[in-house]
């Protein structure tokens, strides 16, 4: 190979080397909201929290736990229930109701595991949440538990939390 083709091929690899340098770095993981997005069973999540113009907050830094509602729970609700607080008029409610399902830090199972302890939601007010059998969150059950997300960690619960 010729030394000035040799050359050049170095100098655009390094040119290369360090485009990718500068480049942002881009996670593959999804975050929360994605999670609940490809997930399926929260349809009912997603569009409250379109409703309530949180997507993007959780889409944020973080970390957060996220106690998830499945669109079952949803469905568990008095009749009427979902269709009111996705009024623009109810929006402050469907915003405490949903912050109420968030905790900021990113909780595992494993560190609840065990343990009775009364935690402060993102809306202010505190949930009891039971480890000792399983684990608990007010009168919801984790039925999956430790999604990880790029931005903390999601739990499935089969119950709609109300503050």
């Amino acid at each position: 190979m010729n030394r000035r083709f040799a050359m050049k091929s170095v100098i655009v690899a390094a040119g290369f080397a360090a485009m990718a340098a500068c480049a942002p770095v881009m996670t593959t993981e999804p975050d929360v909201v994605d999670i609940a997005v490809s997930n399926g069973n929260f349809n009912t999540l997603v569009a409250a929290l379109t409703a309530a113009d949180l997507v993007e907050t959780l889409k944020g830094d973080g970390p957060f736990t996220v106690f998830a509602p499945t669109d079952a729970a949803f469905a568990a609700l008095p009749a009427g229930t979902v269709d009111t607080l996705l009024m623009p008029e109810n929006r402050d409610q469907l915003v405490a109701i949903l912050t109420y399902h968030v905790v900021p830090g990113a909780v595992t199972s494993d560190q609840l595991a065990g343990q009775v302890q009364s935690v402060a939601t993102v809306n202010g007010a505190a949930v009891q949440i039971d480890g000792r059998d399983g684990v608990m969150v007010g009168n919801a059950t984790v039925t999956t538990a430790d999604i990880t997300a790029s931005n903390g960690v999601v739990h499935v619960i089969n119950t709609v939390l109300l503050p």
